[in-house]
């Protein structure tokens, strides 16, 4: 049994990196902890788990800005 739900495996089907994911999902919590309203139904009183699982959901997506 995972301890992860959702699972590391879904989640990178949804990310192109583990780094991405790391960072959505750092990103994404912290905007839940300053007060953000969530995209899912809270699962979870902890926000990275949150965050996860709206990623998980496609909720949440992420655009990687290349420098100019």
């Amino acid at each position: 049994m995972s301890m992860v739900n959702p699972s590391t495996d879904y989640l990178m089907t949804k990310v192109d990196s583990r780094y991405g994911l790391v960072v959505c999902g750092a990103k994404r919590a912290r905007q839940l902890l300053d007060g953000a309203e969530p995209q899912a139904e809270l699962q979870s009183t902890k926000n990275v788990t949150n965050a996860l699982e709206e990623i998980a959901e496609g909720k949440i997506n992420y655009v990687i800005k290349k420098e100019q």
